[in-house]
Parts: C-alpha cells; structure tokens; sequence
C-alpha cells in the first residue's frame, strides 16, 4: 500500500469552484480519515470508492501513445465541482486517493520495450492489493486513468476479496486479450484469464479491423468469451444496440462482475487509440447504467482516457466526459438499490 497517497482536505483548495447558494459535490464528498487503508474503509459509509491510477507505463508497454496520466487531475476538477443534488450526493462516495507512480514514471522515460513491461508488472503488484482491501470492504472502487493494463490488476484484486472468479464486460474497440509477452495494456484479460482471476468476459463494440486475425479466433472458440462487434451492430445490422447491450450483460449475470469502459471505443474522444468511428457517449451512459442496474457489479474501471497525449494532441472535455460516465454508473447502482 506504499504507493497509495489518501487525498486530504487541503488537496480540494485549489479544486473547488464554490458559489453562494449552492452545494458542489466535493463539499459533500467523504474523505479518507487517519489510520490503515483498511481502517479508512471500515469507517465510511461510502458506497463508491474513487481510486486514481495517473499512468501511461502500460499504453506504452503495448506500443501506444503516452498520455494516460493526464486524465486523473482533471476528472477531479469536474467531477467535484458537479451540483450536489436529490440525484447524486457526494455522501455516495469516499474519495480515497491515486497510486503515486512519480519514480515509476521517471524510470520508464529510458527503459526500452522490456523494462516498461517489467515497470507495468510492478504496477500490477501496488495495485491489486488496494482494490482487494477496497471489494473486501463492502465498497464499489470507482477506478480512473491509466492504461487498460489496470484491468489485471483490478480484477485480481476482486477475485481474491470475493474468493471466486469475477466475470467482466468491457465496452472496447478491442479484446485486449493479446498473447502473453509481458505485461502491457494489451492483454490484461488474457492475464487475468490464464490466471483464472477471470471467469466470463463479455466485450461489447469490437472493431473487427482492430483485432488480429488470431485473437478473434481465440475469442470465437472459447465459450467463455463474448465478442460482439461494432460491424455487426452498425454495419451489417445482425443486431440492435440495445440487444448486444443485452447479451453482454446476460453472459455475465449470475456472479460479481467488473464494469470495463475503455475510452477509445468513443467516437472523437481522445485515447492512445482514438478513432473517428465509434459508439457515442449516450450508448456509454446508457451502457453504464444499465449495467449499474444489473445489481452485481463489482468494480468500476474507466481506462485510456487522454486530456494532453504526449504527441501535442489535445482534449479539454475528457475529465468532463469521465464525470458524466460516473455519474451514470452510480446512478444505476443506487437506483437498483432504491
């Protein structure tokens, strides 16, 4: 838990943008008291546990561009600064804090292909443990940022809290279910499966021009997985949206399941990956929702989300855009609870 730094107090002074007569989110938020991690969750009354992974180590481990870690800080700024309203309290969630990855980053600025592998591996390791001690608590982790090679860690961490396989659904452009070369932001699942962290993964919006010839193969023969792509829904018209949503959600109920949205399945919304043809952020709201809904899930994870991409590309509406996604999910998750 070394890499855990818990947000404070002070830390919302140069955040909050208050206005007389109204109540923003982040005046009402919950955050962490003193003591262990496992102390702080004991103690709150939180739903949601919002976690920050500012990262890019793993995007690049696969070969992307770097970025990721710009999304973290400026979710924050929106997402705090949203009305506290009968809808969505701030009460619903303790704002727990991101994984400092500062001498991890530094490290990775001269390290070649194996060594920022190796980097993304020790990533994996700081991870999983605050997610296990987060399920174990009772607790939904919200998680932000960083590549999509979080999502190992995220779902080991809850298999072992709940001490079974966790299914997930993934709203993706791809599998992310690559070979096993070393750790990256491409093949979380396929960790995650071989390790039998994972049981069912539904993965919903594939690009059939953005996964290899191999990998479909793979997820074709394997009655574990669910591919549904994104030709089959707005191209050939196999089937509607809201029927694929279904199917993905039916192929993991049953069990605790991970909610996966990586961002470059969106259209025009900037990632390592981006893409001009995409779904649109009101099937991710509905999606999110839905999936809140279902009742089962077990973890949140919002990945590759870029505001500033180490190439100059630019986005200002990303943590605005990740403040939406988040306020849809819970939302979903308290009115199955209602």
């Amino acid at each position: 838990m070394s890499f855990l730094q818990l947000f404070r107090p002070s830390d919302l002074k140069d955040i909050l943008d208050t206005r007389p007569g109204e109540t923003r989110l982040g005046e009402t938020i919950e955050l962490p008291g003193e003591g262990a991690l496992k102390v702080v969750l004991q103690q709150s009354d939180a739903r949601f546990v919002i976690l920050g992974l500012p990262e890019d180590i793993g995007v690049r481990a696969n070969g992307g561009i770097g970025g990721t870690q710009t999304a973290w800080p400026k979710f924050l700024k929106s997402f705090l600064n949203i009305q506290e309203t009968e809808f969505l309290s701030g009460r619903a969630f303790l704002l727990l804090g991101a994984m400092d990855f500062t001498s991890r980053m530094h490290a990775s600025v001269t390290a070649d292909v194996a060594g920022l592998r190796e980097l993304t591996a020790q990533i994996d390791e700081s991870v999983f443990p605050v997610i296990q001690a987060i399920v174990a608590s009772g607790k939904i982790p919200v998680v932000i940022g960083g590549g999509h090679n979080n999502a190992f860690p995220v779902l080991k961490g809850a298999s072992i809290a709940l001490g079974q396989k966790v299914h997930a659904v993934n709203l993706d452009a791809h599998s992310d279910f690559r070979i096993m070369e070393g750790r990256h932001s491409g093949n979380g699942f396929r960790y995650a499966y071989h390790e039998k962290y994972l049981g069912r993964y539904a993965m919903l919006g594939l690009h059939e021009a953005y996964n290899s010839a191999a990998v479909i193969k793979d997820l074709l023969s394997n009655p574990d997985l669910l591919p549904l792509f994104w030709d089959d829904i707005f191209v050939r018209e196999r089937m509607n949206w809201s029927d694929a949503l279904q199917q993905a959600l039916h192929f993991v109920s049953g069990a605790p399941f991970g909610v996966e949205l990586d961002l470059d399945a969106l259209e025009n919304v900037l990632s390592s990956a981006a893409t001009p043809v995409g779904l649109h952020t009101h099937h991710a709201l509905q999606y999110l929702y839905r999936c809140g809904v279902s009742g089962n899930a077990a973890y949140f994870h919002l990945p590759e989300g870029v505001v500033l991409r180490s190439d100059g590309q630019e986005n200002i509406w990303t943590g605005k855009l990740l403040s939406y996604l988040v306020q849809a999910f819970a939302k979903g998750i308290l009115a199955s609870r209602a």
